[in-house]
């Protein structure tokens, strides 16, 4: 998960455009399955990723899967 830039709520004017202009450049990933897109990730590669959990969520599971403690230091 060290490609993902931002993690951002989909309700913005800016990340709406941001989806849009994704799609026509076919840089969507769309993991929703149908449901309503609630985190939107960026990531380095210029591809957006629709998730359907939180962004809270995702930025949990991220950190977590880095191996960050709750100080902020890595875990060896």
């Amino acid at each position: 998960m060290n490609r993902v830039i931002a993690i951002v709520s989909p309700g913005s004017a800016p990340t709406r455009r941001l989806i849009q202009e994704s799609r026509s450049r076919n840089a969507v990933i769309d993991m929703t399955n149908g449901r309503r897109t609630k985190a939107v990730l960026i990531t380095d590669s210029g591809h957006v990723v629709l998730a359907p959990i939180n962004p809270e969520t995702v930025a949990g599971r991220v950190s977590s899967s880095k191996g960050n403690r709750a100080d902020g230091e890595y875990e060896d």
